[in-house]
């Protein structure tokens, strides 16, 4: 399931990159003459089709992006840091003998 959105929000990413540069901007040609902001607002921008494919393209981005937050959290996908091997133990002195017990003195007669 996790990959599958995957490869959904990455087509998602790509194609909506295509459509908004495949549109054109309000006025774009309207820079060249040095004027026409008047015009600016009532200036139609691209097609229905492509305003509607946009949005649904923008609607598919945010929720894969908010689905696999969500997923990737309770799915135990772990980190690369932490996947890499635990560190060794640290190598520790070795332990000093206790010392020798005094050798008892002898006995006077």
């Amino acid at each position: 399931m996790y990959t599958f959105l995957e490869i959904i929000h990455v087509i998602a990413c790509v194609l909506m990159i295509l459509v908004v540069l495949l549109q054109t901007g309000r006025g774009a040609g309207l820079a060249v003459f040095g004027g026409g902001g008047d015009s600016l607002i009532n200036t139609p921008s691209g097609s229905d089709f492509m305003k509607k494919f946009t949005a649904t393209l923008a609607g598919t981005f945010a929720f894969t992006s908010l689905f696999l937050t969500l997923l990737s959290s309770r799915a135990g996908l772990t980190s690369v840091t932490a996947r890499r091997a635990p560190a060794p133990p640290p190598v520790e002195a070795p332990a000093a003998t206790p010392p020798a017990a005094p050798a008892p003195a002898p006995a006077s007669k």
